[in-house]
Order: C-alpha cells, then sequence, then structure tokens
C-alpha cells in the first residue's frame, strides 16, 4: 500500500467498540495523525507551487539548468539577492556560498582549503545541484574525477 492510500484508509478509520478503550484510543490517534498528515500535504504542494511561480517570475532559466530544482533554485536567488551588492563575479558568489577555496599554507607548504564560511543553505543547495548533476550530466561526470576527492566530500 502506498503511502497516499495508507493515510487515506487511516482518515477513515472508525472507531473501535465502547468497550475497546484502548483500540478506541489507538484509533482515534491515527485517525487524527493521517489527517494531520493530509492537511500538510495539501499545504505544502499549495507552497511548493507558489515557490515555483515566484521563482519562474524571479529567474525564468534557472530552473532550466539541469539538476536545479525549485528549492535549490530559491535558496540561490535568496542568497544572491540579500548580497546582490557583494557579487560581482563567480568567484565572490561561490565566497559567499562558502564554495570557494582558501588559502591555507604555512612555511615551505603552499596549499589550500575549504572555506567553511558563507551561507551554510546556499553551499547545501549548490551540493544536492553537483550530485544531481553527476548523476544526469555528462560534462559533470567527465569533469568530476579529474577534481581532488576532498573537494566533492564539502
Amino acid at each position: 500500500m502506498s503511502d497516499t492510500a495508507l493515510f487515506a484508509a487511516l482518515a477513515r478509520v472508525r472507531p473501535a467498540r465502547e468497550e475497546d478503550t484502548l483500540g478506541r484510543t489507538i484509533n482515534g490517534a491515527l485517525k487524527s495523525i493521517a489527517r494531520r498528515h493530509q492537511q500538510l500535504t495539501a499545504e505544502i504542494t499549495a507552497l511548493d507551487s507558489e515557490l515555483e511561480q515566484l521563482v519562474s517570475l524571479t529567474n525564468p532559466g534557472l530552473q532550466q539548468a539541469r539538476g536545479i530544482g525549485t528549492v535549490t533554485a530559491a535558496q540561490l536567488l535568496l542568497t544572491a539577492g540579500q548580497n546582490s551588492d557583494r557579487l560581482k563575479s563567480e568567484a565572490s558568489f561561490a565566497a559567499l556560498c562558502g564554495a570557494s577555496p582558501i588559502p591555507a599554507s604555512s612555511g615551505k607548504t603552499n596549499r589550500r582549503r575549504l572555506n567553511r564560511g558563507g551561507d551554510r543553505n546556499a553551499n547545501a543547495a549548490l551540493h544536492q545541484i553537483a550530485l544531481a548533476r553527476m548523476s544526469c550530466d555528462q560534462r559533470t561526470r567527465d569533469y568530476a574525477p579529474r577534481q581532488p576527492q576532498a573537494s566533492l566530500m564539502s
């Protein structure tokens, strides 16, 4: 039974017999939870469609890119919109998201480490986009093996 069918069946549960207090309580709780799940699912669906419309109005091309969904696009737009004065290049956006390497050299070594600052939600959105693109985009699959493993594990 699918989740939708299960919650629909639970929402239709009838109360147990009067004598069965435990069964009545369990049925009432399950019915209440199932109805709440249905209400929240309907609310989430409505909000997702509103968010999709807002993202499409703000930047229609963003969702057309492979691997970018509504929520990740909204997060990137939110990060960029709050800091539009700081965005001068792709590198500045990467730094804003905490996805840029920063120098970590000392003495004779010359190395970089991953930036731990920035907007962590935007960084998570970029990570989700990278994962999605590694599964469906040939250019990303060709690019990923050439990169050091540490940069893919951010």
